[in-house]
C-alpha cells in the first residue's frame, strides 16, 4: 500500500515540477506521470542499489550528497527509457528536481505515513 501510495505522490511531484518548469521539464500528461513514477520506481528498486554500492567511497567522502546524484542519475534513465513523454533538459535540472523530490517525499513520509503508523498503535 505505501508503495503505491509513493508511486501516486511521484506521479503528483512530476506533474506538479512540469506546471512550474514548463521550459526545462515537460510532461505529455497525467498517464505518462504515473507511467514514470512506476519506472523511477523499477530503477530504485534495481539499479539504485548498484549505483549505490559501486560510488560508496564519494558517498562517504561527500557526507552522503552525493545520493543526490544518483537519484539524478535514476531520474535521467527514467528520461530516457519514457522518450518523449517525459523530457528533463540537462543534468542541473535534473538533480535539481531530485533534491526537490527527496525533500518532499521526506517531508510526505514524515507527515502523513508517520502519523497513520502512531495511530494504529
Amino acid at each position: 500500500m505505501k508503495w503505491l501510495l509513493g508511486i501516486l505522490i511521484n506521479a503528483v511531484l512530476f506533474m506538479a515540477l512540469a506546471g512550474y518548469f514548463n521550459d526545462s521539464f515537460q510532461l505529455s500528461g497525467v498517464g505518462a506521470a504515473v507511467i514514470a513514477s512506476f519506472v523511477l520506481s523499477f530503477l530504485n528498486i534495481l539499479v539504485r542499489p548498484i549505483l549505490i554500492i559501486l560510488t560508496l567511497p564519494i558517498t562517504i567522502l561527500t557526507l552522503g550528497f552525493f545520493l543526490f546524484v544518483i537519484n539524478a542519475i535514476t531520474l535521467m534513465l527514467t528520461d530516457s527509457i519514457m522518450g518523449a513523454d517525459f523530457e528533463i533538459n540537462g543534468f542541473g535540472m535534473t538533480l535539481f528536481v531530485s533534491i526537490i523530490m527527496s525533500f518532499v517525499n521526506v517531508i510526505i513520509q514524515k507527515v502523513l505515513l508517520d502519523r497513520n503508523d502512531k495511530e494504529r498503535t
